[in-house]
């Protein structure tokens, strides 16, 4: 397997939740040993379109969250934090994980002991009463930047000013304090409103020589050390030319599309549904002085509708969906635009196999399929597949 020799080996006693979480689905194998489940995996799924590469791992799988989110709960009349235990509304209690960045879990282990003092407790989704729901902690790994976002259920912060003095002074690397307010009987994490306690509201980081704005409700790849990787191969795969026209489809807060942007003579479009995504996107062009890129906020498959009943034509196309794939939409408008090479990049070998049928069905082959492991010790693998154009009969 490629850079993939761990620092440390060891089969599933490496945390003593494992088995409570359900987090670590692959904890109880070696991680040489889960780098060749997921390429079997892999294999299964894909091997029908052409050879699958060896998958790329780590070269040391842990710590690598760098957005870390923990409910809090009253029990017994001790305020507990962590995560929901798999496909359930219990919260395990979490000190330290070993997936997750150590300096995050420290700061959300300091705020629980520190809400007794302030006479604070944790909201109550029965009753709607109490303060604090969850936390969320972003840290840029190449920036050092870190973000701490206090949700509550309440508007009402009491002692707000001592409560920020001392956790900063506890930790100075925090850069900036978001509160965001959600009240609502709902297992979404964010709520709309929110308020920027301390700093601007958000972080900057390094990615692929790029620098980008992380907000509260940006999406941004937790694990920066293998997203290197990932964006790396799907750019080398694009086979960007001088001339070429990119569609950056599902674009996020337009990272993939940004650094394919620094390609010299390349114009770059990013199609994104979420709109503080694209706000963060427009933001993030400008701050790396991108004037060959350019955001809509609409849905992908729509976009493209409307781009193939104006035959716009693009070269090439990147599309990272969802776990749930593309849209049928998306796929007949690309069947029908006929870009030279698709970069599919995919969380999901289910729904990517069935999205490349149809893709080989109506015109492309798949040329190169790179597997990547993004979520060590989980059963998640992210690939990226170059389909170029089949030449007509």
């Amino acid at each position: 397997m490629k850079n993939n020799t761990p620092k440390k080996e060891g089969r599933g006693n490496g945390c003593p939740l494992y088995k409570k979480c359900g987090g670590c689905q692959l904890q109880n194998l070696s991680y040489k040993e889960q780098l060749s489940y997921k390429q079997v995996k892999c294999i299964k799924a894909l091997g029908k379109f052409g050879h699958v590469e060896e998958i790329i791992g780590m070269e040391n799988p842990v710590h690598y969250r760098n957005k870390v989110q923990a409910a809090f709960k009253n029990t017994g009349g001790k305020i507990i934090s962590g995560i929901y235990q798999s496909s359930s509304h219990r919260v395990v209690e979490v000190n330290e994980c070993m997936l997750e960045d150590k300096l995050a879990d420290e700061i959300i282990v300091y705020i629980r002991k520190l809400l007794p003092s302030f006479r604070l407790n944790a909201y109550n989704e029965d009753t709607g009463r109490g303060f604090l729901r969850h936390v969320l902690v972003r840290r840029g790994f190449s920036s050092g930047q870190v973000m701490v976002v206090l949700v509550t259920g309440t508007e009402l912060f009491p002692k707000k000013r001592e409560f920020l003095s001392a956790l900063l002074k506890a930790f100075p690397q925090i850069t900036t304090i978001v509160q965001n307010i959600n009240g609502s009987k709902t297992s979404m994490v964010l709520g709309k409103k929110e308020f920027v306690l301390y700093g601007n509201g958000y972080i900057e980081d390094v990615l692929c020589s790029c620098r980008f704005r992380i907000s509260p409700r940006s999406f941004y790849q937790i694990n920066p050390v293998q997203t290197e990787v990932l964006y790396g191969t799907a750019i080398k795969f694009a086979a960007l030319k001088k001339g070429d026209r990119v569609l950056d489809a599902y674009c996020g807060t337009g990272t993939i599309g940004i650094v394919a942007a620094k390609s010299a003579g390349v114009s770059v479009v990013g199609v994104e549904l979420n709109e503080d995504a694209v706000s963060d996107a427009v933001f993030n062009a400008r701050l790396n002085k991108n004037e060959n890129i350019s955001f809509f906020c609409a849905d992908a498959g729509s976009f493209m509708v409307e781009a193939a009943k104006a035959n716009e034509r693009f070269n090439v196309v990147f599309m990272d969906p969802p776990r749930a794939g593309s849209s049928l939409n998306f796929l007949r408008s690309i069947v029908k635009t006929v870009p030279e090479r698709v970069v599919y990049v995919s969380c999901s070998v289910e729904t990517l196999e069935r999205d490349l049928l149809f893709l080989c069905k109506n015109g492309y082959r798949v040329k190169k399929i790179q597997p990547v492991d993004m979520f060590p010790h989980t059963s998640h693998v992210e690939t990226v597949v170059q389909l170029i154009r089949k030449p007509f009969s």
